[in-house]
């Protein structure tokens, strides 16, 4: 993740930015889903079956907290289809590992929303553009308002929520749409998500958008999250899947504020761009251990090791290669000078494209002939 308007933030004011200190888990607990979207990596439906069980969740809980695991990312499928939900959050937080909620939000009601607040963190619900592209790239009629009715109910009982929107050719043109919603609504973070190819992006690799499309959007991200800042707006802008964002980020700010360039870049390294492997880390709903949701390979199952041995294995050939840094890749980023920075972006696309994991990100929209900070 690069979180734009806070480096934006601490880096002008001279203050230290938010830092990890430890790694963060996205665990898909079920596949288990009521939509049917169109960019969904784990090809989620309503007839799969829970392979977790809660006994196995709770017993994995202690070997996550032994490794370093700090935060979770409650996903899936749609995570408030399990009924145990509640009692699995709570088990972490007596663990003292903070839970952040991804959901599409049509589980979200009157009853149960309070509880919802009070369980988890931070609630980050999925939209996709206005209501007819929303709908039919989610895959049902009228989820749009019953999303933005979740979104409204959190608010009205004082809890935190953000937009989580995934750019995509037929989504692209919502973009404004997403940034004018947020506005409207008093949304506490906007979390972009660049399409990844895996599951069904894979499957509608012809969905996404071409380098000229991306960096004009990220053109306009970084317009709105220099905009907030000047203007006082509280919205939180951060974007996923595409860590060279950070390198056009950095171009901007340099001619906004020359003489804090070298903060900022000294910030950017010590981010350190990607970090599936290093600080990222998936288990599936089949108890596969990946180091991001998209991999195609997996490190392990907690139904075979005890996770805290699979993520911590100095033995572990791709976790070596993927904590390296920067990371030995191929391609555009042997020599490219802004590699410290991205750390050479998503390795499942590079597989996707080229069947190699080291080769270059075919996403990666920098110039190396133009661009210069």
């Amino acid at each position: 993740m690069f979180r734009l308007s806070n480096l934006l933030k601490s880096t002008v004011e001279g203050k230290k930015s938010r830092t990890l200190n430890g790694s963060i888990l996205i665990w898909n607990f079920t596949n288990r889903c009521n939509l049917s979207c169109l960019h969904c990596y784990s090809k989620a439906s309503l007839e799969s079956n829970d392979t977790l069980t809660t006994k196995k969740i709770f017993e994995t809980i202690p070997k996550l907290k032994k490794a370093g695991i700090k935060f979770v990312i409650f996903s899936g499928g749609e995570p408030l289809t399990r009924r145990d939900i509640f009692d699995i959050a709570k088990a972490f937080r007596d663990e003292g590992i903070s839970t952040y909620l991804s959901t599409n939000g049509l589980y979200i009601h009157k009853s149960n929303v309070k509880k919802i607040i009070d369980t988890f963190g931070y609630i980050g619900i999925s939209i996709d553009g206005e209501r007819e592209i929303h709908d039919r790239f989610r895959g049902l009629a009228g989820s749009y308002d019953m999303s933005l009715k979740a979104i409204d109910l959190i608010h009205e009982n004082e809890g935190r929520v953000g937009i989580r929107f995934t750019i995509t050719k037929e989504t692209k043109d919502s973009l404004s749409h997403i940034f004018s919603l947020a506005e409207e609504k008093g949304i506490d973070k906007i979390y972009i998500s660049h399409l990844v190819y895996s599951g069904r992006g894979l499957d509608n690799l012809k969905m996404d958008i071409d380098k000229e499309e991306r960096r004009k959007s990220v053109e306009f991200i970084i317009d709105k999250a220099f905009k907030y800042y000047k203007e006082g707006v509280d919205i939180d802008i951060v974007t996923g899947n595409m860590e060279m964002d950070a390198i056009l980020f950095l171009e901007r700010f340099s001619k906004e504020y020359p003489d804090k360039k070298e903060a900022l870049l000294d910030k950017l390294k010590k981010w350190g761009g990607n970090s599936a492997g290093r600080n990222l880390v998936n288990i599936n709903s089949e108890g596969d251990v990946k180091p991001d949701p998209f991999f195609p390979v997996k490190v392990g199952n907690i139904f075979e090791r005890d996770f805290d041995k699979i993520w911590q294995d100095e033995n572990n050939e791709l976790l070596r290669k993927l904590r390296k840094f920067p990371r030995d890749l191929k391609g555009k980023c042997e020599n490219c000078p802004f590699l410290e920075i991205c750390n050479g972006g998503s390795r499942p696309r590079a597989w996707a494209i080229s069947g190699d994991l080291w080769q270059e990100d075919p996403s990666c929209y920098i110039n190396l002939n133009k661009d210069g900070v």
